[in-house]
């Protein structure tokens, strides 16, 4: 059984139907990234998993219990389960609190009044490889990979299970990217961790993640193991953004194919395929309701494959 499991989760503001039904796994121990450009509907997914977001219908189940639509008195025990990692790491942390208020709170905030604070600020800390004198700074005192960490640090707290990052390592030096990166990875492996990262940065998606989903105007169209997808991409969409991914081996040959245009408006949905308009690869299906076809023998499928 999967640790998290979404159906057909739909949000909308307005008229804006901004995840029109998305449907995913992440299993205990998995890293899942879902990819796409800015306005795909990323954040949106992760806020709406953990109760930040409005959704109007579809199923949110965290270890087979439903937490879509449950009252929060019944979620309170889950909660300490499921942490969040923000995109802006200093903006996330109050400047008035120490580093040891901060990624102890979340004690506070569960009424665990039993724990001895500073030894848990020290625990934390360590694990996310800062020195303790750290847990007396303030967060306008931090580098950004430093206040990535306190993120991290602060996640931790109350031993979860799934961790929901958005953009982990947005912002960051290349080479901070990479120490961040070793760091969930190693957290992971030893905790035992599940994470869904969403990113734009395909990088990180190939460094850490087990699996992804690539998302177009709120919905996934293509999905499975991440080296699968490297390797030979299905959709076009897909296609696309991988030709603009940076190749290591510099005798790569590289056909780099741009996108055209701009989404289409959440308002007005082009029927059938609704990246057809700026698909450099348009065929007559197109223009037709588009269904999941598997596309390998590992879970690999997509909306519209490339024939």
């Amino acid at each position: 059984m999967s640790l998290l499991s979404v159906r057909d989760l739909h949000t909308a503001y307005g008229e804006a139907n901004v995840l029109p039904g998305i449907s995913f796994d992440v299993a205990q121990g998995e890293t899942y990234a879902l990819v796409g450009e800015s306005g795909s509907g990323k954040t949106t997914v992760i806020r709406a998993i953990a109760g930040l977001a409005p959704a109007q219908s579809g199923s949110v189940k965290f270890d087979g219990v439903e937490i879509r639509g449950t009252p929060e008195s019944k979620l309170r025990p889950l909660r300490k389960d499921i942490a969040m990692m923000f995109q802006d790491p200093v903006g996330s942390l109050s400047p008035r609190l120490t580093i040891r208020n901060l990624i102890t709170e979340p004690y506070r905030i569960q009424g665990m009044k039993d724990r001895d604070l500073d030894a848990e600020a020290n625990r934390l800390l360590a694990m996310v490889n800062l020195p303790g004198h750290f847990a007396d700074r303030y967060p306008y005192q931090l580098s950004g990979g430093q206040a990535r960490r306190v993120g991290v640090a602060r996640a931790l707290a109350l031993e979860p299970r799934l961790i929901l990052a958005d953009e982990p390592t947005a912002g960051l030096d290349v080479s901070v990217q990479g120490e961040l990166l070793n760091l969930l990875n190693n957290l992971r492996e030893s905790l035992g961790l599940a994470m869904v990262i969403i990113t734009h940065n395909l990088n990180v998606v190939r460094h850490v993640a087990d699996r992804m989903g690539i998302m177009y105007l709120g919905r996934l169209v293509e999905e499975g193991p991440t080296e699968e997808i490297f390797a030979g991409p299905r959709h076009p969409y897909t296609l696309c953004l991988l030709s603009a991914h940076p190749e290591p081996d510099p005798d790569a040959q590289l056909e780099r194919i741009a996108l055209r245009g701009e989404p289409p408006s959440l308002l007005n949905r082009p029927n059938g395929c609704e990246f057809r308009d700026r698909c450099p690869f348009p065929q007559d299906i197109c223009h037709k309701t588009p269904e999941w076809r598997a596309t390998g023998n590992r879970g690999h499928r997509c909306l519209v494959p490339l024939d």
